[in-house]
């Protein structure tokens, strides 16, 4: 059986949906601050955390360049809170991912290219890849859950089920 190959397609507020949060202010409401000095773009995206004892870390994550094409060949989800990752480069990255359930397929999962100045909050749930930095090395602010649980979840695909991703 052979999979296509993942396409990677502009990320939109409405193509992402159905797997999260794109955190821009593109479009988006704001309001002035400190007597006018700086402009406040409110609730770009709502954090979550489930459990008794959970709450809202913010955290730097460093990634390396990324060589492409690459295999999808595992992804993860985070089944008891949000995860949110904004770039603090301005650098086009790829997000690949899928609906929430309990056994994803390599099929159904999309792949978006950002613009640069895009951040994603994924759903809890939402099946993902890790973020693919094949322009450069970046430096993102994570915004995820911490407490008691196991809120890291991995699914390695058979060869046979896996997908390749070309840049654009």
């Amino acid at each position: 059986m052979s999979i296509e190959p993942l396409n990677i397609q502009p990320l939109t507020r409405a193509a992402f949906s159905p797997y999260g949060e794109v955190i821009e202010t593109e479009q988006r409401d704001s309001f002035f601050i400190n007597n006018g000095m700086a402009e406040r773009f409110h609730a770009l995206a709502r954090i979550e955390a489930a459990g008794k004892g959970a709450g809202a870390i913010i955290s730097l994550v460093k990634s390396k360049q990324y060589d492409m094409p690459r295999k999808l060949d595992h992804v993860e989800h985070h089944p008891l809170g949000s995860q949110a990752f904004v770039p603090l480069d301005e650098t086009a990255f790829i997000v690949v991912v899928g609906k929430a359930g309990e056994s994803p397929q390599a099929g159904d999962f999309q792949a978006f290219v950002t613009n640069g100045r895009q951040g994603i909050n994924y759903h809890p749930g939402t099946w993902h890849h890790v973020l693919l930095t094949p322009y450069s090395a970046m430096t993102f602010l994570c915004i995820d859950r911490a407490g008691p649980g196991n809120n890291c979840i991995d699914h390695f695909f058979d060869e046979d089920q896996q997908r390749f991703l070309e840049l654009p």
